[in-house]
This record gives C-alpha cells, structure tokens and sequence, in this order.
C-alpha cells in the first residue's frame, strides 16, 4: 500500500466560538493531483494553514506522507512547496534576488531552474518586487513553489490575478510536474481551473467537507447557467422541472441554473422567440448555494 500524501481525519479550527472549520476529513494519494473547492470563506485556507503548522487544530489530526503535520512540521517542510492566496515579499529585492535567497533556504543550487521557470511565464527577473504588477508577482511566488522540486505541492487560489495565457502555462507546468511524480493540492473557487488539471476534488461548505467527487463526476452533472433576453414573455411554468434552480424572471428576462440533460433544455428555448442567449459555466458560488444547501 502506498504512502498517502496527505491524510487529514476530523480535523477542527476555532477561534474562541467561531468555527473555521469542523471535522474535515479527506485523503490526497500520492501523485495526485486533488482539488479543494469551495467558495471564499469555506474554510480552504485554514485548512493549509493547519496542514502547515501555521495553524495548530482545535481537534483531529492531519499527517504528510505519514508525518503529522504539528509533531513533525520541521520535517515536512523541506519536502513541500506552498503558494499561499496572497504573496508578500522583500519589497527592495529583485526577483532573482528573492528567488536565489528562497533556493538559498533550501539548499538548492536552481540558477537553471529559475531561468527555465522565468522564461516560460515571460519574467523579467531584473524588476524590482515593489515595481511588479500582482499578476508578476504571483509568477514570483509560483517559481519559489516550484524551485526545489518538492514531493506535495500546496497551492491556494494560484490563478488568481493570472491572465488566461498565464493560466494556461501554469498549468501546463502543473501537468509536466505531475507526470514527473509531484502531488499537488490545487485550492480554488474557480470550478473551471479545478476541471482543467485536477483528478478529484473535495468540495468544502461552511468549513466542512460535503463532498468528495472525480472530477469526470463533476463535469457530467453539466452546471450551465442560462440567461435568455426574449421579445415576448415565456409560457408560465416552461422551467418547472428537476435540474433548474435560482430560476428568475423579470418582464422579457430569464435567468436559472441548470444541470442535467441538455437536449432537455434546447427543446424548452426552442419554443420562446429569443433576442439573446447567454449560456456559460456557474461559478461554483451559485453551485454551491442552490444544489449544496
């Protein structure tokens, strides 16, 4: 049986009365690539601040790669990168200055490893860190993740202030570093980032765990959200089945979320005298609150 890489059971945080999160429980295997989603305020980032030592629990345990994650942080570190959501850095320093001093506490030699990482997301390593845009430093703050090569990988909102063709590099180096045997917890509130890279994910709610799905689970319930711009008003009761939630109308306008047969869908539309259709995916926040409550 292999090692899992990461294995939290009922594990809590309080502060005082307030709950961060209350008896999450889920386990990462190595070599994969696991996604923890849910929206801001669910409690994904107590979570990695516990699983890092940033945070001690209230109650339960969480171990790495079979070290418990308190008793034996020190342990740990060396064998895990971590993006936190929002990066601060030596202000005065260039970013290969502060990417040399992070290799530095690692003890790696990564001149050619930050020179590779820096030229596929386009950065000037001469810049200052006070003059980079949040976008360049979040690339900065990927490249430290990255720079010794670890075994887990921890990543909360890692897209957040990428542009799309960013993206898309970041995770294509997320798949090569997967393919060479890296595993890696992917934190997000963007279903669409989750979809693009991970295997399965762990779908969090008021600081609980109410799910655990394959993300090929995910993708075949089909959450579309629909708005329709009409030149006469609909037929009442048209959406009244199973699978349309947070249905709205007002005069010549219509807007729902639906998961289920799509054909199901297009027959109802066929029947209205459209002047526009817009049909994109959810965010996992009108997920959440119309099929998670």
């Amino acid at each position: 049986m292999s090692l899992k890489a990461i294995e939290v059971k009922e594990l809590a945080k309080y502060y005082g009365k307030q709950c961060g999160i209350e008896k999450v429980s889920f386990t990462v295997e190595t070599g994969e690539i696991y996604g923890f989603i849910g929206p801001n305020g669910a409690g994904k980032t107590t979570t990695i601040r516990t699983l890092l030592a940033l945070l001690h629990p209230t109650s339960g345990n969480a171990s790495i790669f079979g070290k418990d994650c308190i008793r034996e942080a020190e342990k740990i570190a060396g064998d895990v990168g971590y993006l936190p959501t929002e990066t601060y850095y030596y202000e005065n320093m260039t970013a290969l200055e502060l990417l040399q001093y992070t290799a530095d506490l690692y003890k790696v030699n990564a001149s050619d490893r930050i020179s590779e990482l820096a030229a596929k997301f386009n950065l000037d390593l001469k810049k200052k860190i006070s003059n980079l845009s949040y976008g360049n430093k979040k690339k900065v703050g990927i490249i430290a993740s990255l720079l010794h090569q670890p075994k887990l990988l921890i990543l909360d909102e890692p897209t957040s202030g990428l542009d799309p063709l960013v993206q898309q590099t970041f995770i294509d180096i997320l798949k090569e570093e997967n393919k060479k045997g890296m595993t890696v917890l992917f934190s997000s509130h963007v279903l669409s980032d989750v979809q693009k890279v991970c295997n399965r994910v762990a779908i969090l709610k008021e600081g609980r765990v109410i799910d655990v799905q394959n993300i090929s689970e995910l993708r075949e319930k089909g959450f579309k959200k629909v708005e329709l711009n009409l030149t006469e008003p609909a037929l009442p009761g048209l959406f009244e089945f199973e699978g349309i939630a947070d249905f709205r109308q007002s005069n010549n306008q219509i807007s729902f979320i639906f998961h289920g047969d799509l054909n199901l869908i297009v027959e109802k539309i066929a029947q209205l005298k459209l002047n526009d259709i817009f049909i994109e995916e959810p965010t996992l926040e009108e997920i959440f609150f119309h099929y998670y409550e």
